[in-house]
């Protein structure tokens, strides 16, 4: 199963990552809403964690563009 950080914060970003990994999860981090939509339209994801306070845009508006484009 791949997953989807996208935290701004690298010692974060180096846990999550680690204890996915261990877990048996493949990862993927981008740090800004940005980069987030240039991943999401070209790679699918099982999950996505997101931080609501991201640099660039706030998680939630993120959320919410997945949503409207039917994202699942």
């Amino acid at each position: 199963m791949r997953v989807l950080l996208v935290e701004d914060n690298p010692d974060l970003v180096s846990l999550l990552t680690k204890g996915l990994a261990h877990a048996g999860f493949a990862a993927d981090s981008v740090g800004t809403a940005g980069d987030a939509k240039h991943v999401l339209a070209t790679m699918k994801y099982a999950v996505i964690v997101l931080d609501l306070g991201l640099p660039d845009e706030d998680g939630l508006t993120l959320l919410r563009e997945l949503r409207r484009r039917g994202d699942s």
